[in-house]
């Protein structure tokens, strides 16, 4: 009778240990969870494994800016930091190459003439006027072509008494030189002294055009203009104040005091026409 080929050995004598052990670990280690990424380390020798994990691609080194571009930039900040220091005095000691210098290359002032003058100024007048000159085109906007400007003049006017118009007729003395009488004339105004010191350009306002064309001619904003018209206004403006008639009157009083200082018990000063 043949004997079942599958049968499996009955435990007994002959039976080893040691391969019932290395069974049971073996199917230990089926049954852990490995990691989906890890290899099989049970596949067989000659097939590649299915999941091969990738090693990290080595970082590639950052290269710097090249020489003849650091070189300028390096140079350009050293330059603004020193400017820096220059400018807002953080060194004292630190001179400015850049600082501005004047030069005066004037030439020596000629004296063309003299004029003999012989007038008496009484009386002084001090004058402010706020001119506001306006120039637009007709068919233009203001910021293409036009400008306006305020322009602050301050000037002086002096009112003054001839005294080379006295005639032969103009004193007249007693005689026992006791009295005196003396006849001047009308006070005058003199030209308006315009003050360069005080007078300046509060603020302006210019088209395009308008800097265009300055910046070719060379006289922004026509301050000629505007010193003429400044000094046209203080000129008529004195005529409608007492300027004249003080200027009269101190001229009278400081004649009486210079006669009556010469031995002169009556003095008479009037102002003829």
């Amino acid at each position: 009778m043949a004997l079942p080929r599958n049968r499996r050995p009955l435990r007994g004598a002959d039976h080893d240990p040691d391969s019932s052990a290395a069974d049971e670990a073996t199917a230990v280690e089926d049954k852990a969870p490995r990691s989906p990424g890890a290899a099989d380390d049970r596949a067989p020798k000659g097939r590649s494994a299915r999941v091969q994990e990738r090693e990290p691609a080595p970082a590639r080194a950052r290269r710097g800016l090249p020489w003849y571009l650091s070189l300028p930039i390096t140079l350009a900040a050293i330059l603004a930091v020193f400017l820096a220091a220059a400018r807002f005095d953080l060194l004292p000691g630190l001179p400015n190459p850049f600082a501005e210098r004047k030069v005066d290359r004037s030439q020596p002032v000629l004296l063309k003439s003299i004029q003999d003058m012989s007038r008496y100024t009484g009386a002084t007048g001090n004058f402010q006027v706020i001119i506001d000159l306006d120039n637009d085109a007709k068919f233009l906007p203001s910021q293409l072509l036009g400008n306006r400007t305020l322009y602050v003049a301050a000037g002086t006017v002096g009112a003054y008494t001839d005294l080379g118009k006295l005639g032969a007729d103009a004193v007249t003395v007693s005689a026992d030189r006791s009295s005196v009488q003396l006849r001047l004339p009308h006070a005058q105004l003199a030209d308006t002294a315009l003050d360069v010191k005080r007078s300046y350009v509060y603020s302006q306002q210019r088209g395009l055009f308008d800097r265009i064309g300055d910046f070719f001619s060379g006289n922004p904003g026509n301050l000629q203009q505007l010193e003429v018209l400044a000094t046209e206004k203080i000129q008529t403006a004195a005529k409608d104040t007492v300027l004249t008639a003080t200027a009269e009157t101190n001229t009278r009083t400081m004649f009486v005091g210079l006669l009556r200082s010469l031995g002169f018990t009556t003095v008479d000063v009037t102002v003829v026409g």
